[in-house]
Protein backbone atom coordinates (compact mmCIF):
# COMPACT_ATOMS: atom_id res chain seq x y z
CA UNK A 1 0.00 0.00 0.00
CA UNK A 2 1.51 3.44 -1.07
CA UNK A 3 1.29 6.68 1.25
CA UNK A 4 -1.02 8.25 -1.05
CA UNK A 5 -3.50 4.99 -0.86
CA UNK A 6 -3.52 4.61 2.98
CA UNK A 7 -4.52 7.84 2.85
CA UNK A 8 -7.71 7.53 0.96
CA UNK A 9 -8.19 4.53 3.09
CA UNK A 10 -8.38 6.45 6.03
CA UNK A 11 -9.98 9.59 4.49
CA UNK A 12 -12.95 7.07 3.54
CA UNK A 13 -13.26 5.66 6.68
CA UNK A 14 -13.18 8.52 8.27
CA UNK A 15 -15.64 10.96 5.93
CA UNK A 16 -16.48 8.91 3.36
CA UNK A 17 -20.33 9.41 3.58
CA UNK A 18 -21.87 11.45 0.96
CA UNK A 19 -24.04 14.94 1.61
CA UNK A 20 -27.09 13.24 -0.17
CA UNK A 21 -27.07 9.98 2.39
CA UNK A 22 -26.23 12.54 4.93
CA UNK A 23 -29.55 13.96 4.15
CA UNK A 24 -31.25 10.91 3.60
CA UNK A 25 -31.19 10.31 0.24
CA UNK A 26 -31.11 7.20 -1.39
CA UNK A 27 -29.75 7.99 -4.90
CA UNK A 28 -31.15 6.65 -7.76
CA UNK A 29 -31.37 7.64 -11.21
CA UNK A 30 -35.08 8.70 -10.84
CA UNK A 31 -37.25 11.62 -10.28
CA UNK A 32 -37.67 11.98 -6.69
CA UNK A 33 -33.92 11.48 -5.25
CA UNK A 34 -32.69 13.37 -7.95
CA UNK A 35 -35.34 16.16 -7.11
CA UNK A 36 -33.94 15.99 -3.40
CA UNK A 37 -30.11 16.46 -5.15
CA UNK A 38 -30.92 19.70 -6.54
CA UNK A 39 -32.72 21.10 -3.08
CA UNK A 40 -29.40 19.95 -1.44
CA UNK A 41 -27.29 21.91 -3.92
CA UNK A 42 -29.76 24.73 -3.79
CA UNK A 43 -29.80 25.01 0.20
CA UNK A 44 -25.76 24.03 -0.13
CA UNK A 45 -24.66 26.97 -2.35
CA UNK A 46 -25.23 29.48 -0.26
CA UNK A 47 -22.91 30.67 2.68
CA UNK A 48 -24.00 28.38 5.50
CA UNK A 49 -22.68 25.35 7.20
CA UNK A 50 -23.05 21.63 4.89
CA UNK A 51 -24.71 20.34 7.96
CA UNK A 52 -27.53 22.45 8.06
CA UNK A 53 -28.14 22.26 4.51
CA UNK A 54 -28.05 18.37 5.25
CA UNK A 55 -30.22 18.69 8.26
CA UNK A 56 -32.55 21.34 5.62
CA UNK A 57 -33.18 18.63 3.53
CA UNK A 58 -34.29 16.21 5.88
CA UNK A 59 -36.64 18.84 7.42
CA UNK A 60 -38.32 19.73 3.91
CA UNK A 61 -38.68 15.97 3.15
CA UNK A 62 -40.38 14.91 6.46
CA UNK A 63 -42.33 18.03 5.60
CA UNK A 64 -43.99 16.18 2.89
CA UNK A 65 -41.66 18.68 0.15
CA UNK A 66 -39.56 15.70 -1.58
CA UNK A 67 -40.79 16.39 -4.93
CA UNK A 68 -41.28 19.25 -7.33
CA UNK A 69 -45.26 19.17 -6.97
CA UNK A 70 -45.06 19.16 -3.15
CA UNK A 71 -42.92 21.76 -3.32
CA UNK A 72 -44.47 24.65 -5.74
CA UNK A 73 -47.54 23.84 -3.55
CA UNK A 74 -46.68 24.29 -0.54
CA UNK A 75 -46.76 27.64 0.64
CA UNK A 76 -43.67 29.73 1.44
CA UNK A 77 -44.56 30.34 5.19
CA UNK A 78 -44.31 26.09 5.00
CA UNK A 79 -41.46 26.14 3.23
CA UNK A 80 -39.64 28.95 5.72
CA UNK A 81 -40.74 26.80 9.12
CA UNK A 82 -39.29 24.14 7.78
CA UNK A 83 -35.83 25.81 7.04
CA UNK A 84 -35.79 27.26 10.47
CA UNK A 85 -36.73 23.69 12.29
CA UNK A 86 -33.55 22.75 10.85
CA UNK A 87 -32.11 25.99 11.61
CA UNK A 88 -31.28 27.04 8.35
CA UNK A 89 -32.22 30.87 9.44
CA UNK A 90 -29.44 33.22 8.04
CA UNK A 91 -30.85 33.17 4.58
CA UNK A 92 -33.99 31.03 4.87
CA UNK A 93 -36.83 33.44 3.02
CA UNK A 94 -34.69 33.70 0.03
CA UNK A 95 -34.36 30.27 0.13
CA UNK A 96 -37.78 29.18 0.83
CA UNK A 97 -38.42 31.32 -2.44
CA UNK A 98 -35.79 29.85 -4.81
CA UNK A 99 -36.90 26.27 -3.72
CA UNK A 100 -40.89 26.97 -4.89
CA UNK A 101 -39.26 28.88 -8.19
CA UNK A 102 -36.93 26.36 -9.06
CA UNK A 103 -39.52 23.68 -8.74
CA UNK A 104 -42.01 25.58 -10.87
CA UNK A 105 -38.94 25.37 -13.47
CA UNK A 106 -38.34 22.00 -13.19
CA UNK A 107 -42.07 21.11 -13.60
CA UNK A 108 -42.34 23.67 -16.07
CA UNK A 109 -38.92 22.53 -18.50
CA UNK A 110 -38.02 18.97 -17.74
CA UNK A 111 -42.14 17.44 -16.48
CA UNK A 112 -40.22 17.66 -13.26
CA UNK A 113 -38.18 15.06 -14.00
CA UNK A 114 -33.90 16.14 -14.03
CA UNK A 115 -33.33 12.80 -16.68
CA UNK A 116 -34.88 15.10 -19.28
CA UNK A 117 -32.01 17.76 -17.94
CA UNK A 118 -29.75 15.26 -18.68
CA UNK A 119 -31.04 14.22 -22.52
CA UNK A 120 -31.03 17.71 -23.51
CA UNK A 121 -27.43 17.94 -22.42
CA UNK A 122 -26.97 14.79 -24.64
CA UNK A 123 -24.42 13.26 -22.68
CA UNK A 124 -22.32 16.48 -22.49
CA UNK A 125 -20.88 17.46 -18.59
CA UNK A 126 -20.40 20.69 -19.37
CA UNK A 127 -23.99 21.35 -20.60
CA UNK A 128 -25.67 19.45 -17.82
CA UNK A 129 -23.56 21.98 -15.39
CA UNK A 130 -24.58 25.12 -17.55
CA UNK A 131 -28.65 24.07 -17.61
CA UNK A 132 -28.64 23.64 -13.86
CA UNK A 133 -26.85 26.89 -13.31
CA UNK A 134 -30.08 28.24 -14.93
CA UNK A 135 -31.96 27.08 -11.49
CA UNK A 136 -32.12 30.13 -9.03
CA UNK A 137 -29.73 30.50 -6.69
CA UNK A 138 -27.21 27.76 -7.95
CA UNK A 139 -24.95 28.81 -9.49
CA UNK A 140 -21.45 27.45 -10.79
CA UNK A 141 -20.75 26.25 -7.40
CA UNK A 142 -23.86 24.38 -6.64
CA UNK A 143 -24.14 22.67 -10.22
CA UNK A 144 -20.58 22.02 -9.19
CA UNK A 145 -22.19 20.80 -5.68
CA UNK A 146 -24.72 18.92 -7.53
CA UNK A 147 -22.19 16.94 -10.20
CA UNK A 148 -20.52 15.57 -6.78
CA UNK A 149 -23.06 13.64 -5.78
CA UNK A 150 -24.83 13.29 -9.17
CA UNK A 151 -21.55 11.25 -10.76
CA UNK A 152 -22.63 7.66 -8.70
CA UNK A 153 -25.50 7.58 -11.08
CA UNK A 154 -24.61 10.05 -14.12
CA UNK A 155 -20.86 8.55 -14.73
CA UNK A 156 -20.52 11.52 -17.09
CA UNK A 157 -19.63 13.93 -14.69
CA UNK A 158 -17.08 12.16 -13.40
CA UNK A 159 -14.72 13.09 -11.57
CA UNK A 160 -16.38 15.75 -10.24
CA UNK A 161 -13.73 16.99 -7.94
CA UNK A 162 -13.71 20.36 -7.76
CA UNK A 163 -13.34 23.76 -5.39
CA UNK A 164 -13.32 22.06 -1.64
CA UNK A 165 -12.35 18.73 -2.59
CA UNK A 166 -9.43 19.90 -4.28
CA UNK A 167 -8.67 21.90 -1.43
CA UNK A 168 -8.77 19.08 0.47
CA UNK A 169 -6.36 16.78 -1.72
CA UNK A 170 -3.60 19.79 -1.01
CA UNK A 171 -4.28 19.64 2.66
CA UNK A 172 -3.57 15.43 2.28
CA UNK A 173 -0.77 15.42 0.64
CA UNK A 174 -2.60 14.35 -2.47
CA UNK A 175 -2.57 14.66 -6.02
CA UNK A 176 -4.92 18.10 -6.78
CA UNK A 177 -5.04 17.27 -11.11
CA UNK A 178 -8.69 15.78 -11.16
CA UNK A 179 -7.94 13.02 -13.33
CA UNK A 180 -4.94 11.88 -11.26
CA UNK A 181 -6.65 12.34 -7.75
CA UNK A 182 -9.63 10.08 -9.55
CA UNK A 183 -7.40 7.10 -10.56
CA UNK A 184 -6.87 7.30 -6.51
CA UNK A 185 -10.40 5.35 -6.14
CA UNK A 186 -12.73 3.00 -8.13
CA UNK A 187 -14.94 5.05 -9.89
CA UNK A 188 -18.10 3.96 -7.81
CA UNK A 189 -16.52 5.37 -5.34
CA UNK A 190 -16.11 8.69 -6.63
CA UNK A 191 -18.88 10.18 -4.70
CA UNK A 192 -17.61 9.33 -1.73
CA UNK A 193 -14.29 10.53 -2.42
CA UNK A 194 -15.53 13.73 -3.27
CA UNK A 195 -17.22 14.13 -0.57
CA UNK A 196 -14.48 13.22 2.11
CA UNK A 197 -12.21 15.63 0.51
CA UNK A 198 -14.69 18.42 0.40
CA UNK A 199 -15.37 17.64 4.45
CA UNK A 200 -11.02 17.70 4.42
CA UNK A 201 -11.52 20.83 2.62
CA UNK A 202 -13.48 22.38 4.56
CA UNK A 203 -12.13 21.00 8.18
CA UNK A 204 -8.59 21.04 8.87
CA UNK A 205 -8.84 19.23 11.75
CA UNK A 206 -10.42 16.39 9.79
CA UNK A 207 -7.36 16.77 7.31
CA UNK A 208 -4.89 16.75 10.13
CA UNK A 209 -6.15 13.39 11.98
CA UNK A 210 -6.53 11.92 8.88
CA UNK A 211 -3.06 12.35 8.15
CA UNK A 212 -2.14 11.53 11.31
CA UNK A 213 -3.88 8.13 11.07
CA UNK A 214 -2.68 7.34 8.07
Amino acid sequence: MTDHDATVAALLDRAGTTYAAEAGITLKDTPAPLYRVLVLGTLQATRVQASLAVAAVRELVDAGMGTPEKMRDASWQERVDALDRAHYTRVDEQTATALGEGARQLLDDYDGDLRNLRARADGDPGRIRDLFTEFPRLGPTGASIIARELQGVWPELRPALDGKALDGAKRLGLPTDRDELAGLVDGDRLTEFAAALTRAGLDKKLAEEVTAGS
